[in-house]
């Protein structure tokens, strides 16, 4: 069982508890996603099964756009609406307030992680750590906001909101430094994921409507191809000689067909040593993920169908 499902997270689950579903669904010995949501999100939660979960990592890299509501005058320690309020403030921002602060919240920025977060310290996840009381200091990381828009201010108290971001970016921290920039406190009130990659919120599945498909074929017309996962990156066919050698882990002679097809579409000049590649069959099969390196493809990622 290899491929990716696009699975609809409801409000109050976990996204470990989803991907605990979908491989009883799908009776399959391996599983992981492609970006944890937390239980009080909505949206695409990307779920990796068999050998698909060898392209997670390219998945969560993805740049991902969430929908999403502020509540302005009330600060909470997990920075969402599931946490306890810690501060409180009578100032509700401007429209003209909002769109003024906005180019600041855009581009790199230098983000807190939530105390209450899935990130370790001496081994510990700070949430647990948060949970017991103790004080949590997280140092601050880059994260990549590419835009960042303003959609509606329902009533003074709220206000709903759209960003595209790169991995690692909370939107509970980038709300909670919004409200601080316009002088007064704020949570995450309600958040959803509408793309993760090329996985989109129109693709996805609810978990309810998977779960009434357990064990049986229907559940596999949701199962999307391994190749799925890899936008962006050059794919090339390989014979079925050269696809035994890369299977065995020996790396192949790219000949100028094959180089020409890989460097299509790419910068002029652009050095290519390391550029990763994924290698198929003629038929489409997945047979590896390979790196271009002096004149050969040498794989490093195998897909070895010979056993679930």
């Amino acid at each position: 069982m290899h491929g990716w499902v696009i699975v609809d997270k409801p409000k109050g689950a976990t996204s470990t508890q989803v991907v605990g579903t979908i491989k009883r669904v799908f009776d399959a010995q391996k599983a992981g996603h492609a970006g944890t949501l937390d239980p009080m999100a909505t949206g695409v939660l990307a779920i990796a099964l068999g050998e698909a979960t060898k392209t997670v990592p390219y998945a969560m890299a993805a740049e991902k756009t969430y929908r999403f509501t502020a509540r302005w005058g009330e600060a909470r320690d997990s920075d969402d609406a599931e946490g306890n309020i810690t501060a409180t403030s009578e100032h509700r921002p401007t429209k003209a307030e909002i769109e003024a602060a906005l180019p600041s919240f855009t581009g790199t920025l230098h983000q807190v992680p939530p105390s209450y977060s899935a990130i370790k310290l001496a081994g510990e996840r700070a949430y647990d750590l948060a949970r017991d009381g103790e004080d949590v200091v997280l140092a601050p990381r880059p994260v990549e906001v590419v835009a960042a828009s303003l959609l509606a201010i329902p009533d003074p108290d709220y206000a709903e909101f759209e960003i595209r971001c790169g991995k690692g970016t909370y939107v509970r921290a980038w709300v909670r430094d919004l409200a601080l920039a316009l002088g007064t406190v704020g949570h995450v009130s309600e958040l959803r994921r509408t793309r993760s990659g090329g996985f989109c919120a129109q693709d996805a599945i609810a978990l309810e409507t998977l779960k009434g498909f357990m064990h049986i074929p229907a559940a596999f017309e949701h199962l999307r191809p391994i190749s799925t996962a890899l936008d962006g990156i050059p794919a090339l066919a390989v014979t079925g000689p050269d696809a035994v050698r890369l299977r065995s882990g020996h790396p192949i002679l790219i000949r100028a067909t094959q180089f020409a097809k890989i460097t299509e579409g790419q910068p002029p000049g652009n050095d290519l040593q390391g550029l990763t590649v994924f290698l198929s069959t003629g038929e489409g099969e997945p047979v590896a993920l390979a790196q271009f390196a002096q004149g050969e493809l040498r794989p490093f990622r195998v897909f070895n169908f010979g056993t679930r």
